[in-house]
């Protein structure tokens, strides 16, 4: 259970594909973390699926699927009429808000342990740093950095004389 949907949950899915279950590596999980953003669908979600299709096929894929969403499901359907009751006490407005600032330390720390693996040379930094920038000073879908990082990746480094 997570407060802040996908994105919240990626420290807890890097921790345990990476760390605890040595599933996939670092590399791996950045690679469905990036595919997963293109696709429809949570990104937590599509991650989970690619993992259990990479470790059990479909029937994996599908039933880490099911097992990510299910207890989700079941916990939101019985919190939802009990959040709206209690949602205008105020002690419970501030728990929510110290929830928030949580979550953002969560994604951060799962930021910096991605960017530690993925930012190896110069051209992960400039491509880093242009789609820092781009994302920051634009509305540009996730999808179009995620193509134009592909390419970039495959003409810098083929022109370089260095395998993709």
């Amino acid at each position: 259970m997570t407060f802040g949907g996908g994105y919240a949950m990626l420290p807890i899915l890097q921790r345990e594909i990476v760390e605890n279950k040595k599933w996939a590596t670092e590399e791996e999980l950045m690679d469905y973390f990036a595919i997963g953003q293109c696709t429809p669908g949570i990104i937590a979600v599509n991650t989970a699926t690619f993992i259990g299709k990479k470790t059990k096929g479909v029937l994996g894929g599908i039933f880490a699927t099911l097992g990510l969403v299910f207890p989700s499901l079941i916990i939101i359907s019985l919190l939802a009429g009990v959040i709206e009751a209690f949602s205008d006490i105020v002690w419970v407005q501030h728990a929510f808000g110290g929830i928030r600032v949580c979550v953002c330390v969560l994604i951060i720390n799962a930021v910096v342990k991605l960017l530690k693996k993925a930012v190896i040379d110069k051209f992960s930094f400039a491509v880093f740093l242009a789609v820092a920038l781009a994302a920051f000073f634009t509305d540009l879908s996730p999808v179009i950095f995620v193509l134009i990082a592909a390419v970039l990746g495959i003409v810098i480094k083929n022109a370089g004389g260095k395998k993709a």
